[in-house]
């Protein structure tokens, strides 16, 4: 396998944290290449699990006893650390939820019908994930609201002078654009939506699923209303998300969810609300996910985001002179500022067929639609693609035997 790809990083070092990476798939190495969906734990994060599980777990902010003092106390370290992560003003801006989907569904109902009026409007684009598009044909229908989607270029690019056009009339309530596409990879320019967005009296929220675990995140640099990703995808547990939220905007906004730890008092005949964040976390919270998300966070700061960004942008440089020469493959986007996501297809071959016989190989891709319809269709491959998305893991070795195993798949399909 190949080593390091960037100066300082000791890409093999990093490989020896992950047990899984040291297994065999259907008698080959294992060949993770869909990072993009959920990425691979390493032994710092089920190392911390464990323990708590073992040793320090208790139910959180209700237990006048050590252990669920304890336990409260590693909870909101870790919302502590996610500020850090996104360089948020205070850790109470930072909401947990139990993943980007239901973050936005909560920005969905509590901005948009606690504070968007009907006949506002909400502009996503072309490229969204699934979670940044239902939620929204959800407030238009029940609210009243209406839903304007903004272009894509052929390149895959975000088109700015549509987003213009669509705040041009001053009725647009919020703008909600992925950071960084789930299927074409490219990264949109964030402040500058922000800033069209807030001349035009929007707010803006950034669905950064994929782009908080690529490249460092500063949500005030970027002037971000709300912010959004979640725990699995950031080498982190399943089951834990985070929104952060401007601090005025969480105390003009209702809550999303009723129940225990979101209140103040509660009678018959009136319940009134905790401060934020506890108004947004109703019930027992993920409290075990919290400590694997805040030892994940300590793990990529570790090795730097930057060091991560630059090793990725390596393999990305790589793929893009490496996959293109397989002959009878297309791949789907050339945005210029690009993440390690690759949407392809290849001759006379269906996505869940190539990869099938991509599996038989050890090489874990993803086949489908990758909660992108519309997009799809945009592209012209309604009958979906195969991604190919890379973790801080993966190498340029790695690259290379699925270029190999594409031009065999050819082969086998010819």
């Amino acid at each position: 396998m190949d080593g390091a790809v960037t100066p300082g990083f000791d890409v093999e070092r990093i490989r020896a944290d992950f047990p899984i990476l040291a297994t065999e798939h259907r008698g080959k190495k294992l060949v993770f290449l869909d990072s993009g969906a959920s990425a691979q734990k390493p032994t710092q994060v089920i190392g911390a699990m464990v323990r708590t599980m073992e040793s320090a777990y208790a139910n959180v902010h209700r237990g006048a006893y050590h252990l669920s003092e304890t336990a409260t106390a590693a909870y909101e370290a870790a919302r502590v650390a996610c500020a850090r992560f996104l360089n948020a003003p205070r850790p109470e801006d930072i909401i947990f939820t139990s993943n980007s989907t239901m973050a936005m569904n909560l920005v969905a109902h509590s901005f948009g019908r606690g504070l968007m009026k009907p006949g506002q409007a909400v502009v996503i684009s072309e490229m969204e994930h699934h979670a940044n598009l239902v939620p929204w044909q959800m407030l238009r229908d029940g609210h009243g609201t209406q839903l304007r989607v903004c272009r894509i270029t052929d390149a895959g690019e975000l088109d700015l002078n549509h987003l213009a056009e669509l705040l041009a009339d001053g009725k647009v309530g919020l703008v909600a654009i992925t950071h960084m596409s789930n299927v074409l990879g490219s990264v949109t320019p964030a402040t500058q939506i922000a800033r069209m967005a807030h001349e035009a009296g929007a707010r803006v929220l950034f669905d950064g699923s994929q782009a908080a675990v690529h490249r460092r995140v500063d949500v005030q640099a970027i002037d971000a209303d709300f912010y959004c990703f979640t725990g699995h995808k950031l080498y982190g547990p399943t089951g834990i998300g985070v929104l952060y939220a401007k601090a005025e905007l969480q105390r003009a906004m209702p809550p999303f969810l009723g129940g225990g730890d979101m209140i103040a008092s509660v009678t018959y005949e009136k319940t009134t609300w905790a401060e934020p964040p506890a108004k947004f976390e109703a019930g027992t919270p993920p409290i075990i996910e919290a400590v694997g998300l805040h030892a994940a966070i300590d793990y990529v700061e570790a090795i730097g985001m930057p060091a991560i960004e630059a090793h990725e942008r390596a393999l990305v440089d790589h793929a893009m002179a490496t996959l293109p020469h397989v002959e009878g493959l297309t791949i789907y986007g050339k945005a210029q500022d690009r993440g390690g996501v690759f949407a392809f297809a290849l001759d006379n071959a269906h996505a869940h067929d190539l990869s099938t016989l991509l599996d038989r190989a050890g090489i874990a891709v993803r086949a489908g639609r990758h909660c992108a319809e519309p997009l799809h269709e945009r592209l012209g491959a309604g009958s979906g693609t195969c991604r190919a998305s890379f973790g801080l893991y993966t190498t340029k070795a790695e690259i290379d035997y699925l270029a190999e195993a594409l031009a065999s798949a050819r082969r086998f399909f010819a």
